[in-house]
Formats: C-alpha cells, sequence, structure tokens
C-alpha cells in the first residue's frame, strides 16, 4: 500500500495488489488479488461495498490514477484509465478498456472486451455511449468525488 492511504476496518485487500498513494479503500470493500494481479494507482478511492476481482490466468486488473469506484460497483479483470468515474453499482467484466475521462453511469454494465474511447459517457445495460463527457462533468463529478473522498479519509485517519 502506498502512502497515506486509508483502509477501513471492514475492507479486504489481499493477494498481488498494490496500491499507490493518497488511496482509500471504504467499509465492506473487497479488492482480491488472490487469482490473478491488481495494479492501482495514486488517489483512487473504492467506496463502500465495491469488489475488485481479477480471472485466474487471465485477466488481471489495472487502475489509473484519479478514479472513483462508486458503492456497489464490480471492476473485474479489466483496465481503467485515469480520471475514470465508475458510478454506484456498474459492472465492469474481463478485458474491457475504459478510457481516461469516462463515466460509467450508475447501474450500467460495460460486457466482456468493450472498448470505452476516452471521455465517453456509458449508461445502461448492456452499455452503450449516450454522449461525451462534458467539462461541466468532468469538473462536477469526476474530480470533485475523487477530491472529496480524499478530504474524508482524512477524516478518519485524524480520528
Amino acid at each position: 500500500m502506498g502512502a497515506d492511504c486509508f483502509l477501513a476496518e471492514t475492507a479486504v485487500v489481499i493477494g498481488d495488489t498494490v496500491m499507490g498513494d493518497g488511496c482509500s479503500v471504504w467499509y465492506n470493500a473487497v479488492v482480491r488479488g488472490d487469482v490473478n494481479s491488481i495494479r492501482i494507482g495514486d488517489r483512487v478511492n473504492i467506496q463502500d461495498g465495491a469488489v475488485l476481482h481479477c480471472t485466474y490466468e487471465k485477466c488481471g486488473l489495472t487502475i489509473g490514477n484519479d478514479v472513483s469506484i462508486g458503492h456497489n460497483a464490480i471492476v473485474h479483470g479489466c483496465t481503467v484509465h485515469d480520471k475514470v468515474l465508475i458510478g454506484m453499482g456498474a459492472i465492469v467484466m474481463d478485458q474491457a478498456v475504459i478510457g481516461e475521462g469516462s463515466v460509467i453511469a450508475a447501474g450500467a454494465v460495460i460486457t466482456q472486451g468493450t472498448v470505452v474511447e476516452p471521455g465517453s459517457l456509458m449508461a445502461g445495460v448492456p452499455a452503450k455511449r449516450i454522449g461525451p463527457v462534458s467539462p461541466e462533468l468532468s469538473k462536477n463529478e469526476i474530480e470533485r468525488i475523487a477530491r472529496n473522498y480524499g478530504m474524508y479519509a482524512s477524516w478518519f485517519k485524524e480520528g
């Protein structure tokens, strides 16, 4: 685990997992690097109940910097580039690639092998591109949530 990280007492992080600086793993979140590797960048927040996992001998999991993974999301054996928001309850399956600056809407399902172009807003089951991420959405959601989770973690580390 990198410097200045917060790991909630009910979070589970196991196996071949490497986490960068300023990350937070919240209550009942599971990061299971038991069957393949998980690589997490800097300033990533993994919110309550989220599950990060991989596929044995097939798909590791790579997450870039400044990524927010919403409550109860499942992120499995894929690549998530920098500055991405994965909404609450979303599912990202094996071998998917989420381009930088994208938003995966709450409840969306990114099917196996889907390549999401940078700056895409994806929604639905299965998820479809519904447009670009606007500068306002980027600033008011992707950047704000990532920044706020760093602040929230500081409250728990001080107490």
